[in-house]
């Protein structure tokens, strides 16, 4: 059964992409909005390093762990 602090860190996530991708430019097509999101989401996982993930990025850390 799930809790609502399972919430946490998807509301996180969907926050940050808002206030990084969607407030900043205007979108004249949903095509070009689903694309923003695709690209946001891409780099997300696969450019963004963290300290604590030994400065690789979300999906280099799953392949090593692999």
């Amino acid at each position: 059964m799930g809790k609502c602090i399972d919430n946490g860190p998807i509301e996180s996530f969907w926050g940050t992409l808002k206030c990084k991708t969607y407030y900043l430019n205007i979108y004249k097509t949903f095509e070009a909005l689903s694309k923003a999101i695709g690209g946001y989401i891409y780099s997300y996982n696969h450019t963004r390093y963290q300290k604590r993930l030994n400065d690789l990025s979300p999906m280099e850390y799953r392949a090593k762990a692999a």
